[in-house]
């Protein structure tokens, strides 16, 4: 469940918002002070996101916060804010503006960006179905579960499959995500700390263990942890104990262990970054999730789900799709997976005009008309001959661009350059990358870091995160 802390106080169209949000499967708690805010976070009263009135100074919350250890991404709101107010809240540090009064779908977009924990799991490939028996055989016990599998299959929407299945399913279910976080945050973060343990550890910190106790840790992303930190994280599924940052005594969990990693966890053990010990002790059971290519006849089912989840989001109408969309869309290899699929049917949603979700309204990132697969003749015939022709010769020569550049490189363009397209709006382009918005936080802070200008929210922020979901 989303849990998110409003800072402010709470005006009618606050509230409305608040409310908006509980409908969503948001729980919500409220502080009208920014210190009161970083004393919540303090105590382990934990949140995923943090909803704070642009009037509220959100840059030294942020500072204070951060001062802690304490990493928590916040979203401005208000009422009559201009472009200039909401810019600056983004400058600020916010990842999104809300403009107030709220709206509906916008609202549930912000929520799904920064916590999409609604994903169930649908499936009707043998492969999956598989995975899935075996993960229902092994969910009722205490053993440590690894989940691999490449990024964007599905581990997380596993590793709650996995929680609610268990005998902590009415207990709390807690993720972090260990690429998105910086190593000096990350300790805080996973065992907490007490007062006066650095500068600025003003008070004791509960951190994720403790937040978690008698439920689920999912660790996320563990290949990505610091060594140092794989030492103290195997001293606690180990002794069932946690030392916080400064403490002089050992804190008791009760906690049960989730990790993925979408790396060769055996090939990092090999190459000195992931001990070998830590290994053995969280892949009691793995789950390694099929990729989208290996399972093809799951692709039409998760397509008719996301397709009614973006009609719904959308406010239109739910379409079938055509035949020669389903064996286009099952012949493609979705490099992206799951997350791919569903960015490209929330596409499809928006861009068809016929009756039916036809060929020509799956897009491949890019613009492109997805072309894959056994999709018929008069699907060629819809382009004109010459368009296509000059189309193939403007991907080459982008492709031949791209040659002599690194692998980071590329990546970077690709992630501003659809930045710019998208007007500065985060949530959007992360969608359209394929990527979660947590790591298109986290590759912008590097990019500013190395002193590369990154493009704010434009002018029309609000309306562009009308369509952000």
């Amino acid at each position: 469940m989303m849990r998110l802390l409003v800072v402010g106080r709470l005006s009618g169209q606050l509230a409305t918002a608040v409310k908006m949000a509980m409908t969503h499967g948001a729980k919500v708690s409220h502080v009208e002070r920014a210190d009161q805010a970083t004393e919540q976070l303090r105590r382990g009263q934990g949140a995923d996101l943090l909803m704070v009135d642009y009037r509220i100074d959100i840059a030294s919350l942020i500072a204070a916060n951060e001062a802690e250890r304490i990493h928590v991404p916040v979203v401005a709101c208000g009422v009559d804010a201009d472009a200039k107010e909401a810019a600056d809240a983004i400058r600020a540090g916010a990842k999104e503006f809300i403009p107030l009064p709220p709206d509906a779908e916008l609202i549930a977009a912000v929520l799904s960006a920064v916590a999409d924990d609604e994903k169930p799991m649908i499936l009707a490939d043998p492969a999956m179905r598989a995975v899935v028996q075996l993960a229902d055989q092994v969910a009722a016990s205490e053993a440590s579960i690894l989940i691999t599998g490449e990024s964007g299959v599905g581990k997380e929407v596993m590793a709650r499959h996995l929680h609610t299945r268990s005998r902590r399913a009415d207990k709390a279910f807690i993720s972090v995500n260990c690429a998105a976080i910086p190593d000096n945050l990350l300790e805080s973060e996973l065992f907490g700390h007490e007062k006066g343990a650095f500068t600025g550890a003003v008070a004791r910190r509960i951190g994720k263990f403790e937040e978690a106790d008698g439920g689920t840790l999912l660790l996320d992303e563990i290949s990505e942890m610091d060594v140092r930190l794989q030492a103290k994280l195997l001293r606690a599924i180990q002794e069932r104990v946690i030392d916080r940052v400064g403490g002089s005594k050992p804190v008791p969990v009760n906690i049960r262990i989730i990790a993925t990693s979408n790396r060769d966890l055996a090939k990092a053990v090999a190459e000195g970054s992931f001990r070998e010990d830590l290994l053995y002790r969280l892949n009691v059971v793995n789950l390694r999730i099929p990729s989208l290519r290996e399972r093809p006849a799951d692709i039409g089912v998760l397509a008719s789900h996301f397709i009614k989840k973006y009609a719904a989001a959308n406010g239109v109408p739910v379409k079938p799709i055509a035949a020669p969309a389903i064996r286009a869309i099952t012949g493609h290899p979705w490099h992206g997976n799951v997350r791919e699929l569903e960015n490209a049917m929330h596409r499809a949603v928006l861009l068809s005009a016929g009756a039916e979700i036809d060929i020509d309204a799956i897009r491949l990132p890019d613009g492109r008309p997805l072309l894959g697969g056994a999709a018929p003749a008069a699907t060629a015939t819809a382009y004109d001959p010459g368009v296509a022709g000059t189309a193939a010769q403007m991907a080459d020569a982008v492709t031949r661009s791209f040659v002599g550049q690194t692998v980071a490189e590329m990546e970077k363009t690709l992630i501003l350059d659809t930045l710019n397209h998208c007007l500065g709006n985060r949530t959007h382009a992360a969608n359209i990358l394929g990527i979660s918005i947590r790591t298109l936080r986290n590759k912008l802070n590097e990019y500013a870091d190395d002193g590369t200008a990154i493009p704010a929210p434009q002018s029309g922020v609000a309306n562009a995160y009308g369509s952000a979901g």
